[in-house]
């Protein structure tokens, strides 16, 4: 027999949440998904529809007289000019265009990073070298004996194409870089083979004839003839505008999966909450942030390796500082659109800001105050890759079809469309039930001309005051 009393601390006096969850409807939320980011990117570049593939037609460019040689990159492949050849020395006044485009071919492409030794003094010297992209010292013998930096190579100089002349001679100095890079480089073995067979260039090598110039105008391209300033009836003189002979192509890139679901599930779960749609929502952000990834490094169409290799510059002193950001500027002063850079990027510049004094003013873009320097906004992207040395790269870039700037590439109107250049297509059903849907994103991006785009590279971020 119980007696009545005041119920105990431990006494339940009420119905538990627990069981009243039973007889609730709960509130649910759509499933969430880390990986999802903000992906600007894909929100500011304009997107040109293109059939198949699009074709980049471009004035015919060249540099020869410059003393320096020209490269041109496709993604990450870096090739030189053969008629760039002819700033060399050895090579100044040959016209075999055909032997030239063979000479070109021989070179092998190189990747060296800061502090690497790329030649020894005292080593045999058989090769010659171009230095692509990046910095290198050339280390010797100072006036009193001493070490020291006899030269500083960068992009488009040279050394040595002695060393492929001579049998059994040694460098006379040491070949250190500086910052990371490229150099393609000519063995002497390749070069004495390419002279057996060919007597032109073997006739050339022996006379070393000076080779004649040919006119750019200031942008490197092949000039157009107009006159000015005249009076009467003068001759004008004739022109037409060359074009690049072999101009890029870029065939539209795809990223897809197969999205699977139980028949089981998409007949019997889908209240409140269609499953099949939420598991295609996730799926097409999941598509989408490796669509944004793409187009920042992909070796073939990526911004980070689409870069002419005039448009890149290395920080001063390591972290982003203003000047830095000026520097970056000056490669894209023509109606520049916004910066590119990781979030980590972004803090770093506003550490160098507050260590300067300087405090740069927002910009509002639909209700969004973003950074900005000298009124370009500052967009994060956490794709642009962070290396182990901790350094990273800022982008900036003109962009719009009509600005000759960076555009991206899309397909409208595929079968099974859901939005643009993105399909979703029914592939039936297995014997174990299960609906199978295909879903692809077709995409790419250009760059339209080379001061469209430029990169700050050798960005360190986290540096310790």
């Amino acid at each position: 027999m119980s007696i009545a009393g005041k119920p105990g601390n431990d006494q339940q006096t009420s119905l538990s949440t627990t069981a009243a969850r039973q007889l609730a409807t709960t509130t649910k939320s759509p499933p969430q998904m880390q990986g999802i980011s903000s992906r600007w990117l894909l929100k500011l570049l304009p997107w040109v529809h293109v059939n198949g593939v699009f074709r980049l037609n471009r004035r015919l460019s060249y540099a020869v007289g410059d003393g320096r040689v020209t490269f041109y990159n496709t993604g990450a492949k870096i090739q030189v000019v053969p008629a760039e050849l002819a700033e060399l020395p050895l090579f100044r006044g040959y016209e075999d265009v055909e032997v030239l485009n063979i000479l070109a071919g021989r070179f092998v492409q190189k990747e060296f990073k800061a502090g690497d030794v790329l030649t020894q003094k005292g080593n045999e010297a058989n090769e010659m070298v171009l230095i692509a992209h990046g910095k290198v010292n050339k280390i010797g013998t100072g006036k009193y004996g001493d070490e020291t930096i006899l030269e500083t190579l960068a992009d488009g100089d040279h050394y040595s194409y002695q060393a492929i002349l001579e049998s059994q001679d040694y460098w006379t100095f040491t070949a250190k870089a500086v910052t990371a890079g490229s150099v393609l480089t000519l063995s002497q073995a390749s070069f004495e083979e390419l002279v057996a067979q060919h007597p032109s260039l073997r006739k050339h090598v022996e006379d070393f004839k000076a080779r004649s110039q040919k006119k750019q105008d200031n942008s490197g391209q092949a000039a157009i003839e107009v006159a000015s300033g005249h009076t009467g009836e003068p001759v004008l003189p004739g022109t037409f505008v060359d074009y690049e002979t072999s101009p890029r192509e870029f065939e539209l890139s795809v990223a897809q999966t197969v999205l699977q679901v139980h028949t089981r599930v998409a007949d019997l779960f889908n209240d409140p909450m269609n499953q099949t749609q939420e598991q295609l929502r996730l799926t097409v952000e999941a598509l989408k942030e490796r669509q944004e990834h793409e187009l920042i490094n992909n070796h073939e169409f990526g911004l980070l390796h689409n870069a002419d290799l005039k448009q890149r510059i290395h920080t001063r002193s390591g972290p982003p500082t203003p000047d830095d950001m000026d520097n970056l500027l000056s490669l894209v002063w023509k109606e520049p659109a916004f910066f590119l850079a990781h979030p980590r990027t972004i803090a770093a510049f506003g550490h160098e800001c507050n260590r300067a004094g300087i405090y740069p003013t927002p910009v509002d873009l639909g209700g969004h105050h973003v950074p900005s320097w000298r009124g370009v906004p500052i967009f994060p992207c956490n794709k642009i890759p962070i290396s182990e040395s901790r350094t990273t790269s800022v982008l900036l870039m003109r962009v719009g079809e009509k600005n000759q700037g960076v555009i991206g590439l899309q397909h409208k109107g595929i079968p099974d469309e859901i939005e643009p250049s993105l399909s979703v297509r029914f592939m039936g059903i297995n014997e174990k039930a299960i609906i199978s849907y295909l879903v692809s994103l077709y995409y790419s991006c250009a760059v339209q001309i080379p001061d469209a785009l430029g990169i700050l590279e050798s960005v360190e971020i986290g540096r310790a005051d």
